[in-house]
């Protein structure tokens, strides 16, 4: 009897374990670092000709809300993947939209919820990161159901605790946060974070 309680507390450690969002996240980010590595270079190349931000709105990740950033206003549309009106908007706004359409494949390939850039300042200079929220497979439980798992890429290395707990470059001992997150270390410029909120 000792022995299968052993077993069952064993099994369920290590259940446990294997679903800490550090596990989650690393072993998402490097099943598909490849992919996820091509979506951050093509977003980030997409945005430099114009300003745009993706996300699905759906659970079949079928329909996508695309918002266009101009100099005066934004704008925001919603389309089924498929429509043509999506490739018709991406062209209205000058971006290249087989380029754009294929990075919108690849993000609904690996359940990617949305991407967008954020600019920050460090030492009086503006820096910007893209942040990726993802949807593992191994969140479908019920009790998982409201956390986003957020993927943080940054332009350079970053500067982490003894815990991978992301620091502020100028005060290394100080933990910085981003929109009132605290981010964890993946690599030295991959960080992820598990946030309640959406966006």
């Amino acid at each position: 009897m000792l022995t299968k309680l052993t077993t069952l507390f064993l099994g369920t450690i290590c259940l446990i374990v294997s679903c800490s969002p550090k596990n989650i996240s690393t072993k998402y980010y490097y099943e598909n670092s490849n992919v996820l590595d091509k979506i951050e270079e093509t977003y980030k190349e997409l945005y430099q000709q114009q300003p745009f931000n993706i996300a699905f709105t759906d659970r079949r990740f079928k329909t996508i809300a695309v918002e266009i950033i101009t100099d005066s206003l934004s704008y925001i549309y919603e389309f089924e993947v498929i429509e043509p009106r999506l490739y018709d908007t991406l062209i209205k706004y000058h971006i290249n939209a087989p380029k754009a359409l294929e990075l919108i494949q690849q993000i609904q390939s690996i359940h990617c919820t949305w991407i967008n850039s954020y600019n920050y300042y460090e030492d009086e200079a503006v820096n910007s990161l893209i942040f990726m929220s993802i949807k593992p497979k191994v969140l479908s439980s019920p009790f998982s159901n409201k956390k986003y798992y957020i993927l943080t890429y940054f332009e350079q290395p970053q500067y982490f605790d003894s815990y991978g707990r992301l620091l502020d470059k100028k005060e290394l001992r100080r933990v910085r946060e981003i929109n009132g997150e605290i981010f964890k270390r993946i690599n030295n410029k991959v960080c992820y974070t598990v946030s309640g909120t959406f966006r």
